[in-house]
C-alpha cells in the first residue's frame, strides 16, 4: 500500500468517530485502532463551610491519635521509604518475604513496594525478630508510614 493511502486513512481514523479500520488490498492488509482518549480529570468543587471543616478535622486527629499510638509501637519501626503498593512476597503464590516472630538481620528483604511500575527491595535496617506487621498485602503506603515493628 502507497505511503500517502496509509497517512489518508490514518488522517481519515483520526477525525472521524470510529474506533478501527481495517482494509485489505491486494495481499497487503492494513489495520488502525484509534486509542480511547484518556478521560479528562474531574474537579469537584466543595461549599467553602464543608472545606473548612475538612480541614479542620484532620488537624485536631493528630493530636488525640498520637499519644493512643505512642505506648503501641514499642521496637524499631521499619518505615516505607516511599510511596506505593506494599507486597508481603515476590510473587502472589510465594512465601512472604517476613511473619511475626521471625529474625531478621540488617539488610535482609522484608518485603517489596511496587511505584511506577517498579518493584523495589525493602531491606531491614535493624536485626532482631518482626513483632508486627503494619499493612496488609496489596495497600498502598505513603513515605515515612511505618510497615513493621523489628523487637
Amino acid at each position: 500500500m502507497d505511503l500517502r493511502k496509509l497517512k489518508t486513512l490514518i488522517d481519515l481514523v483520526a477525525e472521524s468517530d470510529i474506533s478501527e479500520l481495517e482494509v485489505t488490498e491486494g495481499e497487503g492488509k492494513v489495520r488502525i485502532v484509534k486509542s480511547a482518549p484518556a478521560p479528562a480529570p474531574q474537579m469537584m468543587m466543595m461549599p467553602a463551610q464543608a472545606m473548612q471543616q475538612t480541614m479542620a478535622a484532620p488537624m485536631a486527629a493528630p493530636t488525640a491519635a498520637a499519644p493512643a499510638a505512642a505506648p503501641a509501637i514499642e521496637g524499631n519501626v521499619i518505615k516505607s521509604p516511599m510511596v506505593g503498593t506494599f507486597y508481603r512476597s515476590a510473587s502472589p503464590g510465594s512465601a512472604p518475604f517476613v511473619d511475626i516472630g521471625k529474625s531478621i538481620s540488617s539488610g535482609d528483604t522484608v518485603c517489596i513496594i511496587e511505584a511506577m511500575k517498579l518493584l523495589n527491595e525493602i531491606e531491614s535496617d535493624f536485626t532482631g525478630s518482626i513483632k508486627q506487621i503494619l499493612v496488609e498485602n496489596g495497600q498502598p503506603v505513603e513515605f515515612g508510614q511505618p510497615l513493621f515493628i523489628v523487637g
